[in-house]
């Protein structure tokens, strides 16, 4: 996989230190095909509650038309940059919504996807102790990657869960730099139940690490963490309820979330997992901050962000656009699973994003 650097010109600084009429777009928005973007994290940089990161660049990769609009995307957690289909030679995280004649159509925008804080992958030393991210540090560090590449305008920022947490950060701080804001299923703060289903998991995660069974650790808060993305009536449509022949015995709901939490191991480490958990907890956001057009889609069915506080979120605003709230079966996992409804809001939502 080939990174491209972009070599700033002049020192590094805030981006909110910089005028828009300075910034010159990169010659990496015209290149054909999607590549991966590097910029390299500026020595001063400090995160909200003090300290430092221990990784040196932001990552982020560019799929679509060169030179089109350019939207942004962001999801849960788990998300990176590999948010297409072809261009992770698999599924992409997102797929769902974002490719040629997709809703977010790459034939029609540039998409830039990115990876958080912290770093994870192949050759990145991860920090021993979790790290207080918040969710306006991830904006800062999007902020700098958008300022390298010489980005005026988000034609829109489309965040889903923890990327929607984002979106409204960065809203929040840069309210000039997004012409729109998307955000699915996240609100201006957690509910406290979702905190505490995230505290469970984040101390099985840190029994793992105390006892040296990390992969066992990764996979129970995995087999929680599932069962409050989803619904009770999935649930119950899916598995049969009849008991195992013997005490001890996994029933069918339980082989299911065995071999969910066994296929996340190898997408995050507890300390990044930690970190996360906590940097969705730590999220707070006044929406009275938040001029730019906002468009809501909210699920009556999501137990993790409940549909009452996005009516709250909504009720704040001080440009909603419109506020989309539907059921669905899917739960939180709705902006996953339910491709047509997510697919018609989004569409409608971009169609007049000028070309």
């Amino acid at each position: 996989m080939t990174l491209a650097l972009i070599d700033p010109a002049s020192p590094a600084e805030e981006p909110a230190c910089r005028s828009a009429s300075t910034r010159r777009p990169s010659k990496l928005l015209q290149r054909e095909g999607a590549h991966d973007v590097v910029v390299p994290i500026p020595d001063g940089f400090e995160l909200d509650f003090g300290g430092t990161l221990t990784q040196k660049r932001v990552v982020g990769r560019l799929h679509g038309k060169p030179g089109a609009p350019l939207i942004v995307v962001a999801g849960g957690i788990s998300a990176d940059r590999y948010v297409h289909r072809t261009e992770t030679k698999g599924l992409g995280w997102w797929s769902g919504a974002v490719g040629v004649r997709a809703p977010i159509d790459l034939t029609r925008f540039r998409v830039l996807a990115f990876d958080f804080a912290p770093e994870f992958g192949e050759g990145v030393t991860e920090p021993k102790a979790p790290l207080t991210i918040t969710t306006q540090d991830q904006a800062r560090l999007l902020a700098h990657l958008l300022d390298h590449l010489g980005v005026d305008k988000v034609a829109a920022f489309i965040g889903c869960s923890y990327g929607g947490m984002i979106a409204l950060a960065f809203g929040e701080l840069f309210p000039d730099w997004a012409e729109q804001l998307v955000v699915v299923s996240a609100a201006h703060r957690p509910h406290p139940l979702a905190t505490a289903w995230r505290g469970i998991q984040r101390r099985i995660l840190q029994l793992g690490l105390e006892t040296g069974r990390i992969d066992q650790a990764v996979g129970l808060a995995r087999e929680l963490a599932m069962t409050t993305y989803r619904t009770q009536e999935e649930f119950g449509d899916r598995f049969d309820s009849e008991a195992p022949s013997h005490a001890g015995q996994a029933y069918p709901v339980c082989d299911y979330l065995t071999s969910r939490g066994r296929a996340y191991r190898d997408r995050t480490t507890p300390s990044r997992w930690l970190t996360l958990s906590d940097s969705i907890d730590r999220h707070r956001v006044e929406p009275e901050a938040i001029s730019a057009p906002v468009t809501l889609v909210g699920f009556t069915t999501d137990r993790l962000c409940p549909i009452d506080d996005m009516r709250e979120l909504a009720d704040r605003l001080p440009n909603l656009w419109r506020f989309e709230q539907h059921a669905s079966v899917y739960g939180h996992d709705a902006f996953l699973k339910e491709d047509r409804l997510v697919g018609d809001i989004l569409t409608s939502v971009l169609k007049d994003i000028d070309q």
